[in-house]
C-alpha cells in the first residue's frame, strides 16, 4: 500500500517517524519550507531526505503543481496529518483507498479550529484523538479510528499536545494495518451533534484580571508552549506569561489587576475571583506591590 504524507508540525514529524518505523511504504511527502501559521511548525522533508523519499514543498496543496506531484506518485492512499488547509475533491479522488485526516476532538463534537487550545480554554475534562476519512467538509468524514483522553487540571498545551501524540501513534498503526488488510471500518458521523469551533484572534490570547483565576489558569495553559503563550498587559505593552497558579484569597475589596505580592520572579495578581501567581513570564523586574497589571 503507497502511502503519501502530508503535513508540517510536530505531530506529522511523529506520525512520519512512526510509519518508516514500520516500514510502510511512503511514495512521497508534502510539506513546507516554513510557516507563520504553525507554532508548532516542523519541515518534515529531512526525514523524507534521509530515507530517500520523494517530497515536495508547497504553500497550497490544492495547486496545479502540488495535485500533479500527487498524480504522478499515484498513491494508494493520502495521510493527511497537520495541514491546515481544506483538500479539496480533485485530491480526494486520486487515491483509491481515500483521503485519512486527523482531528485531536471527539468527533463529531468540536469541529474546527485550534482543538486543543480550546478543550483547556473552556476547561474541558476530556478530548480524543480522531482519524477520519476525509470529504469537502471541514473534519466531518467517516471515523475509522477514535480513542478518548482524559484532560486533568495539571495538563497545559504541551502536555496534552504530548497524551495526543502518544495515543495517535498506536491508532495509525492499527488502522495503517487494517487498510493493508482490506477490513478498515468507516462510522458515518451524526452531524446533529456537531459544533465547529471558530478561529482564535489576537485579543482572545490576553489576560483579563476580570475574569476569574481558574478562566485566567485556563487561558495561560492553553497557549503556553508548544504555541505562542499568553499576554498581559504592563503600562501599555504586552508581556508573555507561560505559566501561573491559582491562589485563594480573601482580599473581596481589591480590585482586579492590582499586584498583591512579588517575591522574586513570582508575581501575584488580584482576580475577579481570587487570585493567581504568575510564575513563568517575561515582564520586567522592576514590578512591585500595588501596581496593576491592567
Amino acid at each position: 500500500m503507497n502511502i503519501l504524507f502530508i503535513g508540517c508540525v510536530k505531530f506529522s514529524e511523529a506520525s512520519l517517524k512512526k510509519l518508516i518505523d514500520m516500514k510502510a511504504n511512503i511514495c512521497g511527502v508534502i510539506t513546507k519550507k516554513e510557516s507563520s501559521f504553525n507554532a508548532d511548525f516542523v519541515d518534515i522533508s529531512y526525514l523524507a531526505k534521509m530515507h530517500n523519499i520523494p517530497y515536495f514543498y508547497t504553500e497550497n496543496v490544492n495547486d496545479i503543481q502540488t495535485v500533479n506531484f500527487i498524480k504522478e506518485l499515484n498513491p494508494d492512499v493520502i495521510y493527511c496529518f497537520g495541514w491546515s488547509q481544506i483538500i479539496k475533491n480533485e485530491i480526494l479522488e486520486i487515491p483509491k483507498l481515500g483521503v485519512i485526516g486527523f482531528h485531536p476532538a471527539p468527533l463529531p463534537k468540536n469541529r474546527g479550529r485550534h482543538p486543543i487550545i480550546w478543550t483547556l480554554f473552556l476547561g474541558l475534562d476530556e478530548t480524543a484523538s480522531t482519524f477520519f476519512f476525509m470529504d469537502e467538509g471541514a473534519d466531518s468524514g467517516d471515523i475509522i479510528s477514535q480513542k478518548i483522553i482524559a484532560v486533568d487540571y495539571e495538563d497545559d498545551a504541551n502536555s496534552l499536545y504530548n497524551k495526543i501524540t502518544e495515543t495517535a501513534l498506536v491508532q495509525i498503526e492499527e488502522f495503517t494495518h487494517q487498510l493493508m488488510n482490506g477490513d478498515c471500518q468507516r462510522v458515518p458521523q451524526n452531524n446533529m451533534k456537531a459544533n465547529y469551533w471558530r478561529k482564535r484572534n489576537y485579543t482572545d490570547g490576553i489576560i483579563d484580571f476580570r475574569m476569574s483565576s481558574r478562566a485566567i489558569y485556563n487561558l495561560v495553559r492553553a497557549l503556553t508552549h508548544p504555541y505562542i503563550g499568553a499576554d498581559v498587559r504592563y503600562r501599555s505593552k504586552l508581556y508573555k506569561v507561560w505559566k501561573i497558579r491559582e491562589y485563594k484569597t480573601n482580599f473581596a475589596n481589591i480590585e482586579h489587576g492590582q499586584v498583591l505580592k512579588v517575591e522574586g520572579k513570582n508575581i501575584l495578581v488580584k482576580c475577579y475571583e481570587n487570585a493567581v501567581w504568575l510564575i513563568e513570564h517575561e515582564l520586567p523586574d522592576t514590578i512591585k506591590e500595588g501596581e496593576y497589571l491592567i
